[in-house]
């Protein structure tokens, strides 16, 4: 589904900054979903990159 893929993007991204930044993983991961306008949908996420 459109919304799976849209987590699942957002996921990616979220990995590779963590990577970039030299984390080898996350933690506290938080997704949120939110109706702009229209229909649109916005997928938010955000959690702490560590090193372990």
């Amino acid at each position: 589904s459109k919304l799976k893929e849209a987590r699942d993007i957002a996921m990616e991204e979220m990995k590779q900054l963590a990577t970039q930044k030299g984390a080898n993983a996350i933690v506290g991961i938080d997704v949120d979903y939110e109706v702009v306008r229209d229909g649109m949908l916005m997928v938010a996420i955000s959690g702490t990159a560590v090193r372990v």
